[in-house]
């Protein structure tokens, strides 16, 4: 049988959250301290008994997926609230903050670089004696992780990864090689060390070994690891919450502070648009083979050259949901380890509000253009509700109206 008739199907109704004919598929950036909004995001859809098929993380969106893909339903909400609540710095710590409020989150970014971050990362002592300190590369970090491995192994059952529940898959970057890696469940089974090693972003933190290479944060190369969907086989239609904690879009900055914090969102927004642009112009284009294939006599289907054509069609659909962490009032470049619990909070909340929205209006079953294949849902989230479209006007300059 062909590929183009296994991948897709040329059912023209709307998809369905709960039908099970769709993947459910949802993707974590990186992003540190900003991770609290994915966790806000998977309580609303959990509650509302969205069940993801697959979770996919680069960083703390790894640390997040391998929360919800290593425990039981009932008990993922409880677990990632643990690990939260481990991360964020203490009540006295908030008082402290909250006295200090004139400096802005000067004083939780001091404490985070000097003491580090309970249950994550602990100062390495011999790395701040110099730079040019010879240490063994799974130590050549400014900071320990250890902590976050005794977390995970407390909060995190890798022994369901690959035979209950989701699947899941995080990214890694070589070291060696500058290569993307991606660890899937669905192929290996999965460790502690997989999901250390898709947050060991230096160098802060070093590098972990995993069968004899070295590998940094996944968010070097990929913080947006939404490729691993597109590019998965056999292909699915699915609905995907691609959750983003970096703005793509933004003001000119006008300032050093501002011009530190709007290069961080350019830097790990990773590329985004154009992952979606190729892979709106592969669906078009896959659909399109489809159709063409479907209009040949059968003597022209049995020739090997259009056998081969028409394994490149396929009928599949993406619905693609971006929802898009706000920003806080007075964050700044080290957003990213503001681990205060008015921080993680605002976050959580913010997440939780933005995926209620998008499955209160459920984009993803409005009319569309069947031939498209791809279909990109924004303006859901923050306090803009209006732009409920389909918008695929930054990537194939035309809307998709709602």
């Amino acid at each position: 049988m062909n590929k183009h008739h296994v991948c897709g199907h040329d059912d023209v109704a709307a998809p369905d959250l709960y039908d099970g004919k769709n993947k459910i598929v949802l993707v974590f950036q990186g992003g540190g301290a900003l991770g609290a909004y994915q966790a806000g995001v998977y309580q609303a859809l959990h509650e509302a008994g969205v069940d993801p098929d697959w979770v996919i993380g680069t960083s703390i969106g790894a640390i997040n997926a391998s929360i919800i893909v290593g425990n039981a339903p009932e008990l993922r909400i409880q677990r990632l609230q643990d690990f939260w609540n481990r991360v964020a710095h203490s009540p006295a710590y908030d008082l402290a903050f909250a006295a200090a409020s004139a400096f802005g989150n000067a004083l939780p970014n001091w404490t985070t670089v000097n003491m580090g971050v309970q249950g994550f990362f602990k100062p390495n002592p011999l790395a701040f004696l110099g730079q040019q300190i010879r240490l063994a590369p799974e130590a050549a970090g400014y900071y320990s992780t250890m902590p976050l491995r005794r977390t995970l192994e407390e909060l995190v059952d890798f022994s369901r990864m690959g035979h209950e529940g989701p699947r899941l898959t995080v990214g890694a970057a070589n070291v060696r090689t500058a290569q993307m890696r991606y660890f899937d469940s669905r192929n290996e089974a999965l460790d502690v060390g997989h999901i250390m090693a898709s947050g060991a972003l230096p160098p802060a933190f070093p590098a972990v070994r995993i069968n004899g290479e070295l590998y940094w944060d996944g968010g070097i190369l990929s913080n947006t690891p939404v490729e691993a969907v597109f590019d998965d086989f056999p292909r699915r239609s699915s609905i995907i919450f691609a959750v983003h904690v970096w703005n793509p879009d933004g003001p000119e900055p006008d300032s050093i502070m501002q011009v530190m914090n709007r290069q961080k969102d350019l830097q790990y927004s990773s590329r985004a648009a154009t992952h979606i642009r190729r892979q709106a112009e592969l669906h078009r284009m896959r659909h399109t083979i489809s159709e063409l294939v479907g209009l040949l006599p059968p003597d022209v289907l049995q020739r090997p050259e259009v056998q081969e054509l028409a394994s490149q069609g396929c009928l599949t659909r993406m619905h693609v949901v971006r929802l898009l962490a706000p920003q806080i009032n007075g964050e700044d470049h080290l957003k990213d380890i503001d681990f205060s619990r008015s921080g993680i909070k605002a976050r959580w909340e913010a997440g939780y509000r933005d995926a209620q929205r998008a499955l209160a209006v459920q984009p993803w079953r409005a009319d569309v253009d069947p031939r498209e294949g791809f279909y990109l849902h924004e303006g859901l989230t923050g306090g803009d509700a209006a732009g409920l479209a389909m918008d695929l006007s930054r990537t194939l300059g035309e809307t998709v109206e709602t």
